[in-house]
């Protein structure tokens, strides 16, 4: 037996088609839902770290201020620092030039966490020569500024 033929069969036929269609459009929603769900579950793992991590340290204190003697003195509660007794005022003078090294510390750290990322795509094929430019402008930049500091007498230590 075989299928209608004739105008019917034009309306069968339109009708399957329209039913692939809805069925092929079931079919992407379902798989972009599962590549979202998939998306959320990997920063689900990140927050299951964090808070592990949150309540590891809470742990641990709690267990610190449950197990530590507590026994205050007077001598205990006198401001401490390094083993001196406080004399005077509690203002002191900080060089600047101690902030200028940490300054310049944090500068050249911050820009030396460029270089790891920049050495995964130099390795890929296609971007040699541009990120090989690219980062000796890069490093040209941490030189000069480096050259400025060194002129200015920052890096000498008095």
């Amino acid at each position: 037996m075989t299928g209608p033929t004739g105008p019917t069969a034009t309306v069968v036929e339109a009708g399957q088609a329209r039913v692939a269609e809805v069925v092929g459009a079931a079919q992407s929603a379902h798989a972009a839902a599962a590549s979202s769900h998939d998306y959320f579950r990997s920063y689900s793992v990140v927050g299951l770290l964090a808070v592990v991590g949150v309540l590891f340290v809470a742990v641990a204190f709690g267990a610190g201020r449950l197990l530590r003697p507590v026994a205050p003195t007077p001598e205990k509660l006198l401001t401490y620092e390094c083993g001196v007794d406080p004399v005077g005022e509690g203002w002191a003078h900080t060089q600047v030039r101690y902030y200028v090294y940490a300054f310049l510390y944090v500068i050249f750290a911050v820009d030396s966490i460029f270089l790891f990322p920049w050495a995964t795509v130099f390795a890929a094929p296609g971007y040699g020569a541009t990120t090989l430019v690219e980062m000796f402008v890069f490093l040209g930049f941490l030189a000069v500024g480096l050259l400025y500091a060194y002129k200015k007498g920052v890096l000498t230590w008095t």
